[in-house]
């Protein structure tokens, strides 16, 4: 009886083997197709950027003759870039500017999703509905009536003009308005029998359990702050604090000679600061828009 019970233990585990032998020579064939268009995708997404690299260290001569090799004038971009036309300047400016933006923006969304989850006052859907409106008027809208609203505050060629307006954010709002909706209630009440005040809630429970949503908003806004181009046009009529994409323009000139390579360079160096903001808080963006409690 045991040589028997042997014989069909091992006939399962051959035929149990064979069947996920066939499984996985079926599976594979899939998973080829997969990563291979993964990899064409990835080619196709990340070639503008490989030749921007390869652009900026070459000169017109190289870029006219569809050289696809690294040039030798990258040092000479670079001099052009950042010590003749002081990119660098521009960029300081941009920074500054959007974490500027990016902090009050998220504080103010943080005190506006609150008070929409957590106080009661007369018209509070009213007027969350009014904040869901805005995020379908863009800022190009609102640009007129902007500019002259900036000028009677004799804001003009000034961070403030930079700063102030952007402030409010109807999408911070949104998001922690969701967010804190997930929270139990019972945290709040909790905090309320402890004699906890809303701000002290706020501080010790709320931000605590939001840093995934905080990081989120915060790629968003301090991307979309470094990419703002028309408004600083606008509103910034000195160089001093102009922002770094209107500070590209002055790469291109008004000759007819149109410099590639410098051109190139500036908008790869420009590039870093968000992608480096990203990198950091990509954990945080990944996960701050399953708009469920933070783990």
């Amino acid at each position: 009886m045991a040589s028997e019970t042997q014989t069909i233990d091992r006939e399962q585990v051959a035929e149990l083997s064979a069947t996920r032998a066939t499984g996985l020579r079926a599976l594979l064939p899939k998973r080829l197709y997969a990563h291979a268009l993964l990899w064409v995708a990835c080619l196709i997404i990340g070639f503008p950027l490989f030749y921007a690299l390869l652009v900026s260290t070459q000169t017109n001569s190289n870029v006219y003759a569809y050289q696809f090799t690294p040039g030798t004038a990258f040092a000479d971009n670079w001099a052009k870039v950042m010590v003749e036309r002081s990119i660098w300047r521009y960029m300081v400016n941009s920074i500054f500017i959007s974490i500027a933006v990016t902090v009050g923006k998220t504080v103010l969304s943080l005190l506006a999703g609150m008070a929409f989850v957590y106080f009661r006052f007369p018209g509070k859907w009213i007027v969350f509905g009014f904040v869901l409106i805005t995020l379908m008027m863009p800022t190009e809208i609102l640009v007129i009536a902007l500019f002259r609203f900036v000028n009677d505050l004799n804001w003009g060629n000034s961070y403030y003009a930079l700063i102030v307006p952007f402030l409010a954010s109807a999408t911070g709002s949104f998001l922690f308005r969701q967010h804190f909706a997930n929270i139990p209630a019972e945290l709040s009440e909790s905090a309320q029998l402890d004699g906890a005040t809303p701000l002290v809630f706020l501080w010790k429970v709320l931000v605590p359990m939001s840093w995934n949503t905080i990081g989120a908003l915060a790629v968003i806004q301090f991307v979309y702050v470094w990419n703002m181009y028309l408004w600083p046009a606008l509103v910034i009529q000195g160089q001093d604090r102009q922002v770094v994409q209107v500070g590209l323009r002055t790469l291109i000139g008004g000759d007819a000679s149109l410099s590639f390579g410098p051109l190139m360079l500036g908008a790869v160096a420009a590039s870093i600061p968000p992608l480096i903001v990203f990198i950091l808080l990509q954990k945080q963006f990944m996960s701050g828009f399953a708009l469920t409690r933070d783990k």
